[in-house]
């Protein structure tokens, strides 16, 4: 059954994440994390972090390393076909109706009211794994992190994957040691 399970929370996740991978994310991770239990907080996180750093899209990659790890390679291919089947037959099936009603005020209402739903389950999404890096590191090491990587990012126009990078090199080369 851990197939169909891997099937359906990616499926559901992905279905209802309209926008694509950025607005999916917070519902995976509430599959992932919350529903089924196939990681903690903290493993989503850095499954997170790291599909954030590899190019592609992240919806896929997590759905790969997830269904991996739950269910070796059946798992794999049943999460992604999950991940990436709802959008494929919604964008062939509705990407000409689409089109032909671009200009609509339905069209742009719809999209003008769901923009802000997406900002607030990413701001969600966001905290959530705040708390965890609070806990796992404390909260001056986690405001300094993410000072660092905003300075980085708009003062130093660092590439958000170098940022990472950054930060994963930190916390192995200094939290290690410090943490233990």
């Amino acid at each position: 059954m851990t197939g169909w399970d891997l099937f359906w929370g990616f499926f559901v996740a992905n279905v209802l994440g309209y926008g694509g991978g950025p607005s999916s994310i917070p519902l995976m991770q509430d599959q992932i994390v919350n529903y089924y239990h196939w990681l903690t907080n903290e493993q989503f996180a850095d499954v997170l972090a790291v599909g954030n750093a590899l190019p592609g899209p992240i919806a896929t990659k997590i759905a790969a390393y997830v269904g991996y790890q739950v269910d070796g390679w059946i798992g794999l291919v049943a999460a992604t076909v999950a991940t990436v089947a709802p959008s494929a037959v919604a964008l062939i099936a509705l990407l000409s109706i689409l089109n032909r009603f671009r200009g609509s005020s339905v069209v742009k209402g719809m999209t003008s009211f769901i923009q802000p739903v997406i900002a607030i389950m990413m701001v969600l999404l966001t905290w959530d794994m705040g708390e965890v890096s609070i806990q796992s590191i404390g909260i001056w090491q986690s405001l300094g992190i993410a000072a660092v990587s905003f300075w980085a990012m708009t003062k130093g126009r660092m590439h958000p994957a170098l940022v990472i990078v950054a930060a994963f090199a930190y916390g192995g080369l200094v939290l290690s040691h410090t943490m233990s």
